[in-house]
């Protein structure tokens, strides 16, 4: 790999940024027809098995990595050829390991879980996409390496294009589950070749134990913190699936799936961006502080008025979508999980910057702190209160998230003040105003589009006078990458 100047890192970490806001833009935008059409399309049921499903499966695929990944991703020298061939040839390993495994325990899954033949070829099908997502390791590490972010969207945007379409497809044509399974198949192929386009490498069989050893170094403690997040969300969803059944965990993925929206649209893009770019920076402690807050700052400026502006008008978009109504007891549980979305603003960014610069022991006693909590307050309430307590157990838990800021001044410099009172406060504003709207009108389109509308309206005029210089994301310098 070429050699980066911190000046350089600088400028394509922010075209980068750009790039893949204008992405996520679009990924989001289809998600969000897709999932709005697929819980019209599907019931409560069908949602569910796909959750609990890609739990199974997502909970195998952390043992198929091991850190690779991001070890390749951290490391401050160039990349060898031999490097390369040594991870992907231990990849490859541990995937067709684990998708083994998963044809051995569909027995066990079955019985427990009450899975028809369309929830195990859903399985199956997940369980195949592992070995080609581990297929397209590599190029893609290269990718993000270099920051070549331009080449990086090409093949997501596909994945979720095709994904989506064809999910879409054949929910309407009555498939049901097995609508996901036709989609993830797809999807897997699709983003395989497209890799391979942007980014060519030569897969190789070979291996080196000392290259091999020094790789872990970074690897095992970054997917013992993954392996924990894992146990935490994924190993909490297989264990709400056998309590709260298909439905209640129906419920439950709904609202995870739009209070956490806010956080994939504004937030994954800055943070695939900075953690190859904190890496690069990880010997300035100057120019980290700078970079770090200000991803935070913009973060929290577009993901708390979203998350305000989803709980006051979730009610109403429930009540006038046709047969959306079935969503109304996760109203409250939105509302609990948007906590938790909102703190993990400020975390996530944190704990991303812990492991740029390699104190990824810092992020293994975090995990460690919230893995215990989850499972301390979330079995309890949900076998009290339902999915409402389980969502009011994951908001206690992300109260924790408190101590992470506190931590992370022992290596940055940070003025939370700063960087979270103004998205604060434009909140605050921005959600009154919403507020007055909806209690001014009756439950009904025009008030859903009144209240959009002012919302939007309110936002941006209050972003502008307290901060001007927000017209532009972020300050691009005018020379060449």
């Amino acid at each position: 790999m070429e050699d980066l100047s911190v000046e350089l890192v600088k400028n394509r970490a922010i075209k980068g940024a750009a790039i893949l806001t204008v992405r996520n833009i679009l990924i989001q935008a289809v998600s969000f027809f897709s999932i709005a059409l697929l819980t019209f399309l599907l019931e409560p049921q069908d949602y569910g098995v796909f959750f609990i499903v890609s739990a199974v499966v997502s909970f195998l695929a952390y043992f198929g990595d091991i850190g690779f990944a991001a070890s390749l991703i951290q490391k401050k020298e160039k990349l060898q050829d031999i490097e390369l061939r040594t991870i992907f040839t231990a990849q490859q390993i541990l995937v067709f390991s684990l998708v083994s495994i998963v044809f051995l325990l569909t027995p066990v899954i079955r019985n427990f879980y009450h899975f028809d033949n369309g929830a195990i070829y859903l399985l199956w099908a997940l369980a195949f996409s592992l070995v080609l997502s581990s297929l397209k390791t590599i190029p893609t590490v290269l990718l993000e390496r270099k920051l070549e972010f331009n080449k990086y969207i090409i093949p997501q945007i596909l994945e979720v294009l095709v994904f989506n379409i064809t999910a879409v497809f054949f929910a309407w044509r009555g498939f049901g589950v097995t609508s996901f399974t036709i989609a993830v198949i797809l999807r897997g192929f699709v983003g395989l070749v497209s890799t391979y386009i942007v980014s060519p490498w030569i897969p190789r069989f070979a291996f080196s134990a000392s290259s091999f050893k020094s790789l872990l170094k970074f690897g095992i403690p970054y997917q013992a913190n993954t392996f924990l997040a894992m146990i935490k969300d994924d190993g909490m969803t297989l264990f709400l699936g056998g309590t709260l059944g298909s439905s209640g965990i129906g419920l439950l993925g709904w609202a995870q799936k739009w209070a956490f929206a806010p956080l994939r649209f504004f937030m994954d893009q800055v943070i695939k961006v900075t953690f190859p770019a904190f890496s690069r920076m990880q010997d300035n402690k100057k120019e980290l502080s700078n970079a770090l807050s200000k991803s935070i700052f913009y973060i929290c400026l577009l993901v708390f008025p979203a998350l305000t502006f989803l709980i006051l008008v979730a009610p109403s978009l429930v009540e006038v979508i046709p047969k959306y109504s079935k969503w109304s007891p996760a109203l409250l549980a939105l509302s609990f999980l948007s906590i938790t979305s909102a703190l993990a603003a400020v975390a996530t960014p944190l704990t991303n910057a812990f492991n740029a610069i390699g104190k990824i022991s810092v992020t293994f006693k975090l995990m460690i702190m919230w893995t215990v909590l989850t499972w301390l307050f979330v079995p309890f309430l949900s076998s009290v209160f339902g999915v409402n307590g389980a969502a009011a157990g994951f908001a206690l838990v992300g109260l924790s998230s408190v101590v992470v800021m506190f931590v992370a001044l022992k290596y940055v410099e940070i003025n939370y003040l700063k960087i979270v009172g103004k998205p604060l406060l434009v909140s605050v504003i921005t959600g009154g105003v919403v507020l007055v709207i909806r209690s001014s009108l009756q439950v009904s389109w025009q008030q859903v589009a009144f209240m959009c509308a002012g919302g939007l309206v309110t936002y941006f005029t209050t972003v502008l006078i307290l901060e001007p210089k927000l017209l532009i994301f972020l300050k691009i310098k005018k020379r060449n990458a």
